[in-house]
């Protein structure tokens, strides 16, 4: 069953659950009995609506891509006047290119399910069921390759970057694995083979840089 179907399975009953209350309200003896029913309802039903968010992949995938894939799009803006070998800057900015349009399409995805725009777990830039996955830099780690430039950059940047990309492909094997929507699964497909492909390049230029 999908999202769809389940929320519009929840809307149907609360519009019955409402129509009934309201045939009950003409009658002064049930009158705090409806009051009291339509308030547990509606709580109940955002309790149930709650707990779909938080065990559908589709939706814990984009909480945990879109912070991942901002930290990533931060990381490569830097390379621009930190690099000094031209293939690194020309990386970040293949990098920045691919992921800051899926920013956008992740946080539409996101605004349209109701779903909040990250994840339960703030640290690791991903939700519960993505946690360990992530790889992404602390903020010590983010504070360091600020600092760095030109070789020294092009050796961090490269290591960060092989460990951030490592963490998107772990969590796009699992929404591969488990996602439901079609369009979130053909994004984590991309992903999966974009960031791996890059993963075999930044490691061809680490051997040569003696990294």
């Amino acid at each position: 069953m999908n999202r769809t179907t389940r929320l519009s399975g929840l809307t149907g009953t609360l519009l019955a659950g409402t129509l009934a209350l309201a045939g009950c309200s003409g009658d002064p003896g049930h009158e705090g009995m409806s009051q009291g029913s339509s308030t547990s309802a509606s709580a109940s039903a955002s309790g149930d609506a709650a707990a779909r968010y938080d065990d559908d992949p589709d939706v814990a995938f984009a909480q945990g891509m879109l912070p991942h894939h901002q930290q990533a799009v931060e990381m490569a803006q830097l390379a621009a006047d930190r690099a000094a070998d031209s293939r690194v800057e020309d990386l970040a900015a293949r990098i920045e290119a691919a992921q800051a349009p899926e920013i956008q399409t992740l946080s539409g995805w996101l605004e349209a399910w109701g779903a909040e725009a990250t994840g339960s777990t703030g640290t690791d830039h991903g939700s519960t069921d993505h946690g360990d996955m992530g790889g992404t830099m602390s903020d010590e780690d983010m504070d360091a390759l600020t600092n760095a430039s030109g070789a020294e950059f092009d050796r961090m940047f490269l290591e960060m970057m092989t460990a951030h990309h490592s963490g998107a492909v772990r969590m796009a094997e699992t929404e591969i694995a488990d996602g439901e929507d079609p369009d979130a699964i053909a994004m984590a497909e991309d992903i999966r083979d974009t960031q791996n492909a890059e993963i075999a390049e930044m490691q061809e230029l680490l051997a040569e840089f003696g990294g």
